[in-house]
């Protein structure tokens, strides 16, 4: 295997098939030692945080697959911590895509003039370029055509699939009891076709899961999912 890149709470590495495998860890971005999925450095480790990620990653890509929503999921082990999935290209040099039920984290720091914390939201969907230098900013889908990052096109396929998406896992967490605040996806190109499909993970680690108020923390929701 060949050492492509080092992230956050993930090392990427390519296999000789074309494949690429990623290696979760126990890393999660925040600051000053408190999670938060929209930081752009890592705040904390917790202990097994990466195994549980892995875990709720494989649930919910193979679920779906299943469902024909395309993504780059391939296979996973959970004993190693790693997870098979088909090459990507990315939008630029990447775009994170946040779907917003309620008004917490930075979007009631941006628009707290106008919304309450916790404020109800209709599936509000946000597109932010992957850029820690300057914060992760908010681009527009005229910005990213703009910028030929991605079309208009591709931008509407993205948002649909975001809510869809979004969709799927907030029923899928309701049947536990637990309300989606909000939730942080990626996607990518992929094949010859170069469709849009959902890439990098599906975890706690990348939401806001609360029950009656009180958040989850992404180790203990992996347990509240996955326990039957």
């Amino acid at each position: 295997m060949k050492l492509i890149y080092q992230g956050k709470t993930k090392d990427v590495y390519e296999l000789k098939n074309g494949n690429y495998q990623l290696k979760f860890k126990d890393d999660v971005t925040g600051e000053d030692g408190i999670f938060d999925p929209g930081a752009n450095s890592i705040g904390l480790s917790i202990e097994g945080v990466g195994k549980a990620g892995l875990k709720l990653t494989k649930y919910f890509f193979e679920k779906l697959n299943r469902i024909g929503i395309p993504t780059h999921y391939i296979e996973s082990s959970i004993e190693d911590n790693t997870m098979t999935v088909l090459p990507a290209k990315h939008f630029g040099k990447g775009v994170e895509v946040i779907c917003r039920y309620r008004a917490v984290g930075s979007f009631i720091r941006r628009y707290g003039l106008y919304v309450k914390e916790g404020q109800l939201l209709d599936a509000y969907v946000e597109v932010t370029l992957k850029d820690d230098k300057r914060k992760d900013p908010l681009i527009t889908d005229e910005g990213l055509e703009m910028l030929n990052i991605m079309t208009k096109k591709e931008y509407k396929i993205l948002v649909e699939l975001t809510r869809k998406i979004g969709q799927v896992i907030k029923d899928e967490l309701a049947i536990k009891g637990l309300e989606l605040y909000d939730i942080k996806f990626e996607f990518g190109r992929i094949g010859n076709d170069n469709h849009i499909a959902l890439i990098d993970e599906v975890s706690g680690g990348n939401m806001r899961v609360y029950k009656n108020g009180e958040y989850i923390e992404p180790i203990l929701l992996e347990k509240m999912i996955l326990e039957r």
